[in-house]
């Protein structure tokens, strides 16, 4: 029988913790919030806003919102993997958009970080409106991760204890 496995950010495991993407400004600026959190994964949701749509004439979300909603998704599904808060950098992010996605609706990104490595992790899930089972997007990434010398901007969450994140 294998070791339990420990990660950095288990006790931030759960829903709605919207202290996992709230140091990011732009995630900030977009309104993502986090659905949930968990071993290897992540759910997020960006809200809908007039201000993001991308074709005026359909009511869709412009897809660099899109690709912003799932590399945040993809960053702390990398987050939720590791044992200790690491940088991470994204080195490829692949969209493939199966449908346009429903205007008016909001959007959620769901990333699961299928392999890491020591330098390098692979990322892969799905953008979705209104079912996760009828998905407009897929996608794959990989992210650098430990790379470069900049401090995780986790490690100061992981610092406190949820408790003392909430006071």
């Amino acid at each position: 029988m294998g070791e339990k496995r420990t990660y950095a950010l288990q006790a931030y495991f759960g829903e709605g913790r919207q202290e996992l993407v709230g140091h990011v400004p732009h995630a900030h600026l977009l309104g993502i919030r986090v659905v949930r959190a968990g071993p290897c994964e992540a759910v997020l949701m960006l809200p809908y806003r007039e201000e993001l749509i991308g074709d005026p004439a359909r009511g869709v979300v412009f897809g660099g919102a899109v690709t912003t909603l799932l590399d945040q998704a993809s960053g702390l599904s990398i987050a939720c993997s590791v044992d200790v808060p690491k940088a991470i950098a994204t080195i490829d992010l692949r969209v493939d958009y199966l449908r346009a996605a429903e205007p008016g609706a909001d959007l959620y990104g769901h990333a699961h970080c299928y392999k890491l490595t020591r330098n390098v992790a692979f990322v892969r899930g799905s953008a979705y409106d209104r079912s996760p089972e009828d998905p407009f997007a897929s996608f794959l990434a990989t992210f650098m991760i430990g790379a470069n010398t900049a401090v995780s901007p986790y490690s100061r969450l992981v610092g406190k204890t949820p408790a003392e994140e909430s006071s």
